[in-house]
């Protein structure tokens, strides 16, 4: 089944070319099935890449996924125009009396800043808590789950000395949680932050399970099942030159970065990396999907009821 995002959404044209199956609002009107309504609150500051990156992967199902995007109200972002934001998003104020089968909340470069200095910090702790009552499950991405996993369970960050930058591989550690069906037993995924999540904190918490991790830059993925909390540290959803972009703008703009781990063939800048971790990024999301699909209520205004 296709995802149905809007008409005329710059990643549309993208996905169609890519194979993706997309469905028009105008078509999806026409069809009588209830499609999973899955939320993103968009934190990352190009917001149109991270539109297309997601929607690329929930777009995979084989289920009928609506798309919907949501943004911090009182927050203005400087690289996306407010006339897109206008026209493609809901402030969460706006969204918050809707239920989402599922909700999923981006990071954003704030590792080196304390939680209670992010200008909208008191509005993130307002909806992790809608969450628990208007969500039935959530994804939580590199600072998003960070801030999820201190918010929710006191988990604490640790600033890193340098930037933990480029593709590393990760050991499953519970093989058989839903959301790693199918995985190998290690993999790798792309890695771009200034703080880390340590496996001792995560042990700690027995509400946690830790469920991806690397002796070199700590968790990577780790769950709460009682409330189908999902954190993802790292980033699945990445292109292949999502790092090469971010390497290159730093150089640019003369910012001290090295080069990405494990990521440019023999370290060689003029050459194509290569995409290494897409199989698992589908693999992911579609049992992330998967799961919602198999313990969702349909009646979709019962969500939180129980």
């Amino acid at each position: 089944m296709p995802i149905k995002i809007p008409d005329k959404l710059p990643a549309f044209d993208t996905l169609v070319n890519e194979g993706v199956r997309v469905m028009t609002e105008t078509a999806a009107i026409r069809q009588d099935i209830r499609p999973l309504q899955i939320g993103l609150l968009n934190l990352m500051p190009n917001k149109i890449k991270t539109e297309l990156q997601m929607a690329r992967l929930l777009g995979a199902s084989p289920l009928q996924v609506e798309l919907s995007f949501v943004r911090i109200g009182k927050h203005k972002t400087k690289n996306t125009s407010e006339d897109h934001l206008l026209a493609f998003y809901q402030t969460w104020e706006d969204a918050k009396d809707r239920k989402f089968d599922g909700f999923i909340i981006t990071g954003t470069p704030l590792e080196t800043i304390p939680y209670d200095e992010v200008t909208y910090w008191p509005e993130m702790r307002q909806i992790f808590d809608w969450t628990q009552t208007n969500v039935h499950s959530t994804m939580n991405v590199c600072w998003g789950a960070m801030a999820a996993l201190h918010h929710f369970h006191g988990v604490p960050k640790h600033h890193l000395a340098e930037k933990a930058f480029g593709v590393y591989r990760q050991k499953i550690m519970a093989p058989s949680s839903p959301y790693l069906h199918g995985f190998s037993d290690n993999f790798l995924i792309p890695i771009s932050r200034w703080a880390e999540i340590r496996a001792a904190d995560v042990a700690a918490r027995p509400e946690l399970t830790l469920l991806a991790h690397s002796d070199e830059k700590g968790v990577c993925m780790a769950e709460d099942s009682r409330f189908r909390r999902l954190y993802v540290l790292d980033h699945l959803e990445y292109d292949s030159g999502s790092l090469a972009d971010e390497y290159f703008r730093d150089l640019k703009a003369e910012v001290p970065i090295k080069l990405p781990v494990n990521y440019f063939r023999n370290d060689d800048t003029s050459q194509p990396p290569q995409n290494r971790w897409r199989s698992h990024a589908h693999l992911l999301f579609a049992n992330w999907i998967n799961e919602i699909y198999q313990t969702a209520p349909f009646d979709i205004d019962l969500i939180g009821s129980r």
